[in-house]
């Protein structure tokens, strides 16, 4: 299926553009896309997001069992399997410890986007979730009520989880929220944050709306054409596909 070849390579790929900025270390973080409406691809527990390759990835179904791989499934496979069960519009997740994000996260700070327009068309808000352990009911039920309005959230003594019509959307959302946090630390540093007004809030709340939209109707169009090549690509066989152990 070469559409999952894809798949595979960008999540190696940005996998390792996470390890090389410092946003993930050792075996943390994990990075899923949507196949179809049936399984996810998503990287293994237990292994570097800056050494991983192509057949290190397993599929799993939308239950979080495992229908290929040789490796074990991530152990917060719970938290993208909510948010593509909530957000049917979102086809990549991504999970990662940025560092200065990770700490207003660890200081139970959420990140107020009326400081940086840039962040208020990209983000609309970064909420801080309650702090829950990974892998639990508890987390799903932490995050539950903030996915269906928001595309970046922190997650309470944790990190921080991104997501997006595809992986390179996700992957940007982690990068602006880390980039927005540094913006946030200086003005904390400097004493002193001017903040956007209502006025100018709903201005730009305005411009997200038809941003969003704009990359809705383009990724619909892309979606119209490829249904066809999809549904014959799925029945095709992967070769990277192993039956499960």
């Amino acid at each position: 299926m070469k559409e999952e070849v894809k798949y595979r390579q960008d999540i190696v790929h940005f996998g390792k553009l996470l390890h090389e900025r410092g946003y993930v270390a050792a075996t943390d973080g994990n990075l899923s896309v949507r196949l179809d409406c049936q399984s996810i691809l998503i990287t293994p527990t237990c292994i570097s997001k800056g050494m991983m390759r192509p057949q290190d990835l397993v599929v799993v179904d939308m239950q979080g069992h495992k229908l290929a791989g040789r490796r074990s499934v991530s152990s917060e496979i719970a938290m993208h399997l909510l948010i593509y069960k909530m957000r049917t519009e979102v086809n990549a997740v991504v999970h990662a410890h940025p560092p200065v994000a990770t700490g207003y996260a660890a200081a139970g700070i959420s990140l107020n986007p009326a400081l940086v327009c840039e962040a208020v068309i990209g983000l609309g808000g970064v909420p801080l979730a309650e702090y829950a352990t990974p892998g639990t009911p508890e987390l799903a039920e932490a995050l539950g009520p903030l996915i269906p309005q928001h595309e970046a959230i922190l997650m309470a003594n944790h990190g921080v989880v991104t997501y997006g019509e595809d992986l390179l959307h996700a992957y940007m959302k982690m990068e602006l929220v880390e980039h927005f946090a540094r913006i946030a630390l200086v003005t904390k540093l400097l004493g002193q944050q001017q903040l956007l007004t209502t006025q100018k809030l709903e201005e730009l709340a305005i411009a997200r709306r038809k941003y969003q939209f704009a990359g809705a109707s383009v990724t619909s169009i892309c979606k119209r054409r490829n249904h066809a090549r999809r549904s014959q690509a799925k029945r095709n066989f992967s070769p990277y596909r192993t039956e499960s152990s």
